[in-house]
């Protein structure tokens, strides 16, 4: 009986952290009151991977040029125009 409630224990203290790691934001923006030359490292989880990460680490700069980039390539089609029709 002892060893059941342990084993709950054991589990419920493993599956925290887990729930912490993601309900944070993976690409979330940094502080404001940063330096703009700050190094700022996040990691990834791999492409077809459940437990494989990958570490990048960029300047606060690159991080914001990468999500203007990306905003950027979403707002316009592949022919380099805005979508209405294709291209």
């Amino acid at each position: 009986m002892h060893s059941i409630a342990a084993l709950a224990l054991a589990l419920a203290a493993v599956a925290v952290p887990a729930a912490r790691e993601r309900a944070r934001p993976r690409d979330a923006a940094e502080k404001a009151a940063d330096r703009a030359d700050k190094m700022v490292c996040k990691r990834f989880t791999k492409t077809g991977s459940l437990v494989d990460r990958v570490r990048v680490c960029k300047t606060k700069n690159e991080w914001q040029r990468d999500r203007d980039n990306l905003r950027n390539s979403a707002a316009s089609g592949t022919c380099g125009q805005p979508t209405l029709n294709g291209c």
